[in-house]
């Protein structure tokens, strides 16, 4: 029999060339980590255990192999040598030596529980991958809910007060924002880590089923060499159909992979939307800020338009005191006409403001719907 070596080569390749990537990648790793190292900390956890269990699937292997070989061969085992998966074979067998004689029936009982043996290690790994993606969706729900409760706090702490200064109120905003912002970077990396890690214990349980399989394979081909068929009925006689709770079985996996399927995909599109939202309101939010910037240089400007004119003003004013000395009507009218614009002008700045600020306060409350709306439908 082959052993599973080319199976153990791959899988330590992709661990390796994970742990490469993560080597890479270390810092932005580290800062995701950071966001929720409880939840985090518990998905890696899972995440080597379930790696270890793999490997000890495909290397356990070897044990059954040479079993297998000794008693080909011959040779005298020992009770200590007895195998996990062979157990049944092994349990038939006894201390009988030489060539092996099995019946059909004989046959299809002990590659049923090869079988079962192999399906239950089957079964814990893919427990394992589907525990990394509940709690990746766990963090993610969780920092999802966290977001809307800071966003919404954020919402409640904006005051505008008349004559506040703009970049007070900007500050403000982005310290109210910090919270929300950590609460997307719990889903975000909880997310990450979970499908990540269900990803490459996919592929490892991938890599162990096609070793477990070509074991299971070879055995059976070897058993077969060894059966002898009655010559007094059919093939058919004493072999039984599929029971129909194994059939239910099959048929509830299916139907349990494709719910986890669809649960995945969903996820996928819940969070390349949160992605895309966040994306439009850091844009909106920097066009806000560089407006304000605007205004912010404008407002500087016309102060020292105004410091510039104040002697002027000064000298025009004890011209007037002293008579209107200098001063004809068109100059007056033109005095006029000046102060009503600077009047004018300081209205405008002021009402953009607060019209800057209000946007600001629009694209909040829709990022706080939009949020709510994606952890409705993912729930």
């Amino acid at each position: 029999m082959t052993p599973p070596r080319r199976y153990l080569l791959l899988m330590a390749f992709s661990v390796l060339a994970v742990a490469v990537v993560a080597g890479l990648l270390a810092g932005p790793l580290a800062r995701a980590f950071s966001y929720n190292p409880g939840l985090n900390s518990g998905i890696l956890l899972v995440l080597l255990t379930g790696i270890g269990f793999i490997f000890w699937q495909v290397i356990a292997l070897y044990r059954e192999i040479e079993w297998i070989e000794l008693y080909k061969r011959g040779n005298v085992i020992t009770s200590s040598m007895h195998p996990r998966l062979l157990a049944p074979m092994a349990a038939m067998i006894g201390d009988r030596q030489g060539r092996l004689r099995l019946n059909a029936q004989g046959l299809r009982s002990l590659l049923d529980g090869i079988q079962s043996r192999l399906s239950e290690s089957h079964d814990i790994s893919r427990y394992m991958i589907g525990l990394l993606v509940f709690l990746g969706l766990l963090g993610t729900f969780w920092g999802l809910l966290g977001t809307i409760r800071a966003v919404a706090d954020a919402i409640t702490a904006i005051s505008v007060n008349p004559g506040a200064d703009v970049g007070v109120l900007f500050n403000q905003l982005k310290a109210n924002l910090q919270a929300p912002l950590s609460g997307m970077g719990t889903a975000f990396s909880a997310s990450m880590f979970g499908l990540a890690g269900s990803l490459l214990l996919g592929f490892l349980e991938l890599q162990a089923s096609q070793a477990q399989n070509r074991f299971y394979n070879e055995l059976e081909d070897w058993l077969a060499g060894q059966t002898r068929l009655s010559t007094g009925g059919p093939l058919a006689d004493g072999e039984q159909p599929v029971p129909a709770y194994i059939q239910a079985l099959l048929e509830q996996t299916a139907e349990g992979l494709d719910n986890f399927q669809r649960l995945l995909s969903q996820s996928e599109d819940a969070r390349q939307q949160s992605n895309n939202v966040t994306k439009t309101l850091v844009d909106r939010l920097s066009l806000l800020a560089e407006q304000m910037r605007t205004e912010q240089q404008l407002m500087v400007k016309i102060a020292e338009s105004q410091s510039a004119l104040q002697p002027v003003l000064t000298a025009l004013s004890d011209n007037l005191k002293r008579g209107s000395f200098g001063i004809d009507d068109q100059s007056r009218t033109h005095l006029r006409n000046l102060d009503h614009n600077f009047g004018r002008l300081i209205e405008e700045v002021s009402k953009g403001r607060q019209t800057a600020v209000g946007e600001i306060r629009s694209e909040i409350k829709l990022l706080a719907r939009t949020i709510a709306a994606l952890a409705e439908q993912g729930q």
